[in-house]
This record gives structure tokens, sequence and C-alpha cells, in this order.
């Protein structure tokens, strides 16, 4: 026991935000191959009217992660985190500890209530708001899935606020794995649920999809355990109350319905979205999530690791009272993840067939155009989560829903107009959401360029011209590198399409690497750096 706990601890260390970066950004990646996996993996599976099935598996998940989004998710990590450490900040631990039992307790019940709702309204919802387009077969399976998964916010909302105490003191080793085990308790339900369970000889469960609602729970109790793990060693004084008299949880309080409205009307452009597509021809609920999902994976692994990654420090650092520090920081921050996503966006639009064919034996045509549609937003998306986290830093959660608010009813407007009037279909969900994705950053760095004087220098717009140039001499080479290279009628298989992809993808970012070091980056000579140490550290 004593082994385990000292191995817990040497895990869980508090890291740079480098190495926390660094770290989050593997654990995305980890989770976003199991994602491509676990994807596949249900791709795969073959029974009657199969696209049914699968858009009502899709479907059922929509109110629980609402509410998951909506209640707990980004809305609580940020609002909790800059009130938790100004607590630690001032010495006063007692009362940081009760706020994080509160939040537990708080949450623990809110969404308890809120997962028998869902299990009581799952018909109504799906039928009248959610999916109204669905056959009675997909319609009744869809209600008996969202019933299963509606545990899933109630088991979140309590592994999330446990993950957000460990965020927030630089703990970030099980906060990073806990995603990758989630997806692993998919992939089981995917792989072995599926074909029935059997116990002591006796079938207790017939298999179907629903077998991937089993699995969605068990993942979601893995996330819980691994979370939880998390805490050995911080000296966390859990307590079953809830303090309502404590000022920290009253101020998080305060502070959580503005960020939770701007997410929950986040997740309500979807459930729009899912809406129309249900009006569409079977499989486009299905086709439309999948790219949207893919274009994620990029925005997860750069803008949202390296904005979690530097969202405590820069809570500390307005703690300390250096606004100074805190630009300084944020500026560094923000060209990081623009030299990252912009190269990242173009290599995304020239790879999206292998990329679909990864999850899709065969490949989708539709998904391919949906997704290179939406790579406009990989770059701005990224942007957007340490813009937004810069007002969160400074507890301001009502500008940033504002701004939301004004991009979320655009985002519904032009879906609707594409969809109905221009007659766009699924296209015109992918367009709607890139042009949105620009406006609602164009209008958070107006507000921050007030906010924040000297962020916007033009040492900072001349690197970003620069870093576009860099793109630009690199998405010649990805394009050279995929017509030599192309996707071939025999490579349809993950292991005959990887190496070509592979190969595109690393030749691409050296010569990116190569010219962004010409054009005097600064962001790429730790690359450099760790290349020669790579290559020639053996060598005097």
């Amino acid at each position: 026991m004593g082994r385990v706990r000292s191995a817990v601890l040497r895990m869980n260390k508090r890291l740079t935000i480098q190495l926390a970066a660094a770290m989050l950004a593997g654990s995305t990646l980890l989770s976003s191959a199991l994602g491509l996996y676990r994807d596949r993996l249900l791709n795969g599976l073959y029974y009657e009217d199969y696209k049914v099935g699968i858009d009502a598996y899709t479907a059922a998940f929509s109110v629980p992660d609402f509410m998951f989004f909506i209640l707990v998710s980004g809305a609580l990590s940020v609002t909790f985190v800059p009130v938790f450490n100004q607590r630690l900040s001032t010495g006063n631990k007692k009362s940081a500890w009760r706020l994080s039992s509160s939040l537990i307790n708080f949450m623990a019940m809110t969404t308890l209530v809120t997962s028998v709702l869902i299990i009581i309204f799952a018909d109504p919802l799906l039928r009248y708001i959610i999916a109204p387009g669905l056959g009675e077969s997909g319609m009744a399976l869809a209600v008996s899935m969202m019933r299963v998964i509606a545990v899933n916010p109630f088991l979140f909302a309590i592994a999330t606020v446990i993950a957000s105490i460990q965020q927030a003191v630089g703990r970030f080793a099980f906060f990073a794995l806990a995603p990758a085990i989630y997806n692993i308790g998919i992939i089981i339900g995917a792989a072995f649920f599926t074909s029935g369970i059997t116990l002591f000889g006796v079938q207790i469960f017939e298999g179907g999809i629903m077998g991937v609602a089993l699995g969605v729970v068990l993942g979601s109790i893995m996330q819980l355990i691994v979370s939880s793990v998390g805490l050995i060693g911080l000296g966390f004084d859990y307590e079953f109350k809830i303090f309502w008299k404590n000022k920290g949880f009253r101020k998080v309080l305060s502070l959580l319905p503005a960020r939770s409205f701007d997410q929950g009307m986040d997740y309500a452009v979807g459930l729009v979205e899912m809406n129309l597509a249900s009006r569409m021809t079977e499989g486009t609920i299905r086709a439309y999530q999948q790219a949207s999902a893919l274009h994620l994976m990029p925005i997860n692994l750069i803008g949202v690791a390296i904005s979690t990654a530097a969202f405590p420090n820069m809570t500390e650092r307005l703690g300390q009272n250096r606004p100074d520090l805190f630009r300084d920081e944020l500026q560094t921050v923000l060209r990081i993840i623009i030299w990252i996503a912009m190269p990242v966006a173009i290599i995304t639009f020239f790879t999206r067939g292998y990329l679909v064919n990864f999850i899709n034996n065969g490949g989708d045509m539709l998904m391919a155009s949906l997704l290179g549609i939406l790579v406009i937003a990989i770059l701005f998306r990224s942007i957007y989560h340490i813009a937004a986290r810069s007002f969160y830093a400074q507890q301001d959660t009502k500008t940033p829903l504002y701004i939301s608010l004004v991009a979320i009813s655009l985002n519904i407007f032009l879906a609707m107009w594409f969809t109905f009037t221009l007659k766009l279909g699924a296209y015109g969900l992918a367009s709607a959401q890139s042009i949105v994705a620009v406006v609602e950053v164009a209008i958070l760095f107006a507000v921050m360029s007030q906010r924040i004087p000297g962020l916007f220098s033009r040492d900072f717009w001349s690197a970003i011209v620069r870093m576009a140039s860099a793109t630009g001499l690199m998405s010649i080479v990805t394009y050279i590198l995929v017509a030599v290279m192309p996707l071939g009628a025999n490579d349809n298989s993950f292991f005959a399409s990887f190496p070509k992809f592979a190969l595109i993808v690393l030749v691409s970012a050296i010569a990116y690497v190569f010219v962004s070091q010409v054009m005097m980056l600064k962001e790429a000579n730790p690359v450099i750096r760790r290349l020669k140490r790579l290559l020639f550290g053996n060598i005097r």
C-alpha cells in the first residue's frame, strides 16, 4: 500500500507550464487516438438498420451531455480555479477545502436530480426537440440508450470537481489520464458488450448497439476512480456537508451562472444542428458529429491543453497583483497556440481523406467534405480557449457570455438560413460553424485590446504575419506530398494508410519549423534545440 501511495505521489508532482502543457497534449493525443479507434469500432458494427442505430446512439448523448456542459464542464473549472487559488495564496487552506467539499456535494446533488429527470423525460425530449426526424425504431432505441447514459452527468460532475482541485494546484497527471480512461470504457462496450454479456453460463444481456451505452457508463465510473486517485497526497479534507456561508463557495456560485449559460448556449447550437441533421438523409447526424469530433481533436490537443496548463499561472499572476506578467504570459501563450494551430489546420485540410479513413474504413465523402469546411474553426477555436480564459482569470465570466450570445445567435441564424433557404444541407451547418468561429475571436480580440493595453503590439502582429507566411510555404509542401502519395483503393485499412499520413505530417512539420526559424520566429527555437539534442546529443 505504501509503495502504491509513493508511486502516486511521484506521478502527481507539481509541473511547470511547459511540462503540464506537454502532458495534457500527450494525454489528449492518447485520448484522441483511442477515440479514433472507438469510432472505427462503432463504424465497423454491422447489423440490420445500422445507420438508424448509429444515429440513435449519437442522439442519445445529446441531453446528458448538454446537462453536463451547462451545469459543470468548463464552467466549473474556470470559475473554481481562480477562487480556490485566491484562498490558497492567502494561506487559508481550511476555506479552500471547505469550498471543494461544498462544490462536490452541491454538484452531486444537482446532477443526481438532473439524471433522474432525463430518465423520466427522455422520450418527449428526443421526439419533439432533439431528433424529431428519427423513425420509430430509431426513436425507441435512442430513448433506451439515453436512459442508460443519463447517469453520466452525476458521475462526471464529481470527477470534474476532483479534477479541478488537482488542476488548481498544478497537478495534472491523473487529471490528464481521465479522458483516455473514459474512452477505454466505451471501447470495451463496443468490442465486447455489443456481442452480449454472459454470466455463469446465463446470458444477461443480448448485445447490439445498447452495449456501447453500457460501455459509456463503465467509462464514466472508471474516469471517476482515476480522478479520485489523484487526490492522494494533496491533503484534501473532505466533509459531507455544504458550507453555504463559505465566501469562496458563494463567490463560485455567483460566477457560475454566466459561464454555465455561456457553455450551455454553445451546446445548444449542437442541439439545433442535430435537429436539422435529423431531417436530412439517414446517417447525416453521425457523419456531421464525426466530422465535428475530428476537427475538435486538434483544438483539444492545442487550444484546450495549452490554455488549461497556463490558466493556473495566469490566475496566480493576478493574485500577486502583477498585471504586467499576466499580459506577457498571455501574449506568449497566444503566439504559441497560433504558431501550432495554423499549420495543423492546413495539414488537416489536405489529409482529411486519411483522417476520415481512420475512423470509417473506406472513407466517407460527406464526412471528408464537412471536415474540409471545419478546418477554419480549428485555428480560431484554438485561439478562443486562451482568449476566453484571459477574462476568466480576471474573474469576469460575463464578457465572454455576452460575446457568445452574439456568436451563438449568428450561428443558429446562419445554420437555418444555409439549410432551409440556400439548401446547402450538412455543408451549411459546417460553414456556419467556421464563420462564427472567426467572428467570435475577432470580437474577443477587440475587447481584449481595450482591457489589456499592449497585448497586441506591433511585434505580435509582425509575428502572426510571419507565421501565416511560413504556413503558406508549408502548404505547398503538403499539397505536393498528398499528390505524390494519394489515398488509394488499397489503402482502406489503418495500417496501409497510416504510414503515408505519418510521412506527410512529419515532412510538412519539419518544413514548417525550418521556415519558421528562417523567419526568426522564436517559437521554433525550442523545437530546433530539442531536435539537435535528439540527433546530435551524443556527438562531441
